[in-house]
């Protein structure tokens, strides 16, 4: 979904986007706000991570199954 995708399903112009923007500057400041990004994007990786090792634990047993049927 790109970005003109979400825009029209929020429904938000630009004058939204920029008073959104203001207020998230003025909550948490210049400062604060790449640690806060930081934040997010380590818990988008962690999450990620944690997705591939669940798929990976659904693979391993089917592959296993494979591999035996492979040698019968």
């Amino acid at each position: 979904m790109t970005l003109n995708g979400i825009l029209a399903f929020l429904n938000l112009g630009t004058g939204e986007i920029i008073l959104i923007v203001a207020v998230i500057l003025l909550l948490f400041g210049g400062k604060k706000i790449p640690e806060l990004m930081r934040g997010i994007g380590k818990g988008v990786k962690s999450f990620k991570q944690g997705m591939n090792e669940v798929e990976e634990e659904i693979k391993k047993p089917l592959e296993d199954l494979d591999k035996k049927e492979d040698k019968q």
